[in-house]
């Protein structure tokens, strides 16, 4: 019979959130005989870590380990929630800042007409100038992979119709039945 080893943490399944581990250690969890504090209005020194428990104590603050592989490790005298409400504000802040890319696609065969092109166009024009990029490639169904020259023109065409909005990534490739290009948009219009 093998033996189990049991987690330390007790598992909560009414409440995840209590299972969750805090990714900081604070108050009597800070187990080291000596901290360099640090805080607002206070001074930068090593003291002992109950010395530092009391001054937070005394402030109506907590003592947070902010960086524990320091010697010796750093903490902070701050409010813990405060702390980690600032810490998610800033990382929402930035995660909205950050620019996702959306591909658009548009799709030709080798015997696209005229008025279809031009149509077609018109829409890539629209999704460069709204800062996407465009997937725009030429589907060869059966015997129409004979065709490759003519959809790689009409790629190189659909290119050159777009140079003011947008440039190709690369020149048309084939994968399958497929020959694909991608524009991507010359200037990014902020939202």
């Amino acid at each position: 019979m093998a033996l189990i080893k049991k987690s330390t943490t007790p598992y909560n399944r009414f409440n995840p959130q209590q299972q969750k581990k805090d990714e900081h250690r604070i108050n009597a969890d800070i187990r080291v005989p000596e901290v360099r504090v640090t805080g607002d209005n206070v001074e930068s020194r090593i003291v002992s870590t109950r010395e530092a428990i009391q001054m937070a104590e005394d402030l109506g603050v907590d003592l947070v380990e902010i960086s524990p592989n320091a010697v010796p490790p750093v903490c902070r005298l701050i409010d813990y929630t405060k702390f980690l409400y600032e810490k998610k504000k800033k990382e929402k802040e930035i995660k909205s800042n950050s620019q996702k890319t959306v591909i658009k696609e548009i799709r030709f065969t080798p015997h696209t007409d005229e008025h279809d092109f031009d149509f077609k166009i018109k829409h890539a024009e629209k999704f460069l100038k709204d800062g996407s990029k465009v997937k725009c490639y030429v589907q060869f169904k059966g015997r129409a992979i004979v065709f490759q020259d003519m959809g790689e023109l009409l790629l190189l065409k659909f290119a050159k119709g777009l140079e003011e909005f947008g440039l190709p990534e690369q020149l048309p490739k084939l994968e399958g039945k497929r020959m694909f290009m991608i524009l991507n948009p010359k200037n990014t219009k902020k939202k």
